[in-house]
């Protein structure tokens, strides 16, 4: 165990000296995540017309949660095991004394902490914008918060490596992987806050994985209730289905990847 603990420490930390030699390019990538700022416009100017759940500064801080969470567990593992699979690369990390997914896992969390210094500065350029959504977080939901992104990008994680697998048959996994994706953006939260859907739709999605990839880790940040209709989502509850469905993708994965590489093996790899 202590062998493993530290190839994956060693694995990470090459991954993110390798990752700061793109850091200008990593400022562009962030960029490319302000999708929660634009809904963030079209929302609060809703908000300020009409007597919405949220009040104006409420949407601000919560489309600032999601452009923390969205950055902070942002998997693109599929793009890369695709192209390993069509360009034969993956034969030479099989030839490895370890499973390919510690490292696409070590270079996702490495990746973090060269994101995380520019989240900070957008961060402090958002809230002299709109000072009046500063907050000051109570002493528990800081390490609650950071609890639930964990979860949420290993929820991801094993979701889209899951997909990932699909490369043994297609070529075009990530294309697959994009039907996820739809879903994803209106039953996560993404686009509007949950509490903004009829009851009867809240109370049916928290017992999917769909709110805990958005949703739920954004309320935890702002340390704000995770009520979903007339259904409490307790800090168990959300580990709970968080875990169950992890767990799912997880199985499917290990048995796609033993599909699959066998059959990519009889293809001469």
């Amino acid at each position: 165990m202590k062998s493993f603990a530290h190839k994956l420490r060693t694995i990470t930390g090459v991954q993110y000296a390798a990752l700061l030699e793109y850091r200008a390019e990593m400022v562009l990538w962030v960029a490319g995540t302000v999708l929660p700022f634009i809904l963030m416009g079209v929302w609060m100017t809703a908000s300020a017309k009409a007597d919405l759940v949220l009040q104006p500064v409420e949407m601000a801080r919560y489309f600032f949660a999601t452009f923390v969470v969205r950055n902070m567990t942002l998997v693109w593992v599929v793009w890369e095991f695709e192209q390993q699979v069509v360009k034969g690369t993956l034969s030479h990390w099989l030839l490895q004394p370890m499973d390919p997914v510690w490292r696409h896992f070590a270079e996702h969390l490495a990746e973090r902490f060269v994101r995380l210094p520019i989240l900070v500065v957008i961060g402090v350029v958002f809230f002299a914008v709109y000072p009046d959504a500063l907050w000051t977080p109570g002493l528990w939901d800081i390490p609650i918060a950071l609890a639930a992104i964990v979860l949420t990008f290993i929820m991801r994680f094993s979701v889209q490596y899951t997909f990932a697998m699909l490369s043994f048959w297609t070529e075009r996994a990530h294309a697959i992987e994009q039907l996820w994706a739809l879903p994803y953006l209106f039953l996560s939260g993404m686009v509007a806050p949950l509490a903004l859907y009829p009851q009867a739709v809240q109370q049916v999605l928290v017992y999917t994985p769909f709110p805990y990839l958005i949703w739920y880790p954004a309320q935890k940040v702002l340390g704000l209730p995770t009520a979903a209709g007339s259904v409490e989502v307790t800090l168990g509850m959300a580990v709970g289905v968080m875990a169950f469905w992890t767990l799912v993708f997880i199985l499917a994965n290990r048995l796609l990847w033993r599909i699959g590489i066998r059959r990519y093996s009889a293809m001469g790899a």
